[in-house]
């Protein structure tokens, strides 16, 4: 999602967006049109503009938060358990059948951030853009989760949880935080640190898991105490970068 701060800008992202989605390419929204099981009188649903657009010369600040995507997270969530099924919960399955693939992931994510703070200061050469990380999602003590708990990660192997944690969520928040050394003009706004102990697997989550009960999919999804924790660093982000301008 990007978000310009002034009187006339402001855009906001649909689901699954990539970074592509706002530096130049028209996203086109995924939807829940399945007759007859779900019919939405609004498809078949019109391409959504480069969020990028919506930020011109008059914007102050820039708040954009994207990489997770592109990075194809949601497609690990999918694939880790159903490998972590098939070992019974032993070993790194995941790790062993996609982790040689994760370095090119990371590369991608780093080439098209740098690329759309290019792009953003481009359209706003006076805003101050702010990069929002992403929280801890999984506990620096992956024996906290429970294998097969639809509540954390289901059938991720804890393993597998580890290497997550350590070689694809950590890493992809320093690939953001370093391409915003890229822009004079960028800052990083860092939720993994005031996040920790609020995983998916504490008692106090700021992150639920593949399921909220009763019987909700929430995928992997910040909750309301974990949007009132980006809030809260966001705003005293951008507090700090209107007070510097």
């Amino acid at each position: 999602m990007v978000q310009g701060e002034n009187e006339t800008a402001a855009s906001f992202g649909c689901g699954a967006a990539t970074i592509d989605d706002i530096t130049d390419t028209p996203q086109h929204p995924i939807g829940r049109h399945l007759p007859p099981i779900s019919e939405d009188p609004d498809y078949p649903f019109p391409a959504v503009a480069p969020q990028s657009e919506a930020v011109g010369a008059d914007t102050d600040v820039i708040t954009v938060g994207a990489g997770g995507n592109t990075l194809g997270f949601a497609d690990l969530v999918m694939k880790c358990p159903q490998l972590g099924g098939e070992s019974d919960g032993k070993g790194t399955p995941c790790k062993d059948a996609l982790g040689a693939g994760i370095p090119a992931r990371l590369t991608k994510v780093r080439q098209d951030y740098d690329r759309m703070l290019e792009v953003l200061h481009e359209r706003a050469p006076h805003a101050k853009i702010l990069a929002v990380g992403y929280p801890t999602i999984v506990p620096r003590d992956a024996s906290k989760c429970s294998y097969g708990d639809l509540t954390q990660f289901g059938t991720i192997t804890q393993g597998d949880l580890d290497w997550l944690r350590e070689d694809v969520l950590k890493p992809l928040n320093e690939a953001i935080d370093n391409s915003t050394g890229t822009q004079d003009a960028a800052g990083f706004v860092d939720l993994y640190t005031p996040s920790q102990n609020h995983s998916v697997c504490d008692d106090s989550k700021w992150v639920e898991g593949v399921v909220t009960l009763p019987d909700q999919l929430s995928f992997v999804h910040a909750n309301a105490l974990g949007h009132r924790n980006a809030a809260d660093h966001v705003e005293e982000a951008m507090l700090n970068a209107i007070d510097v301008s």
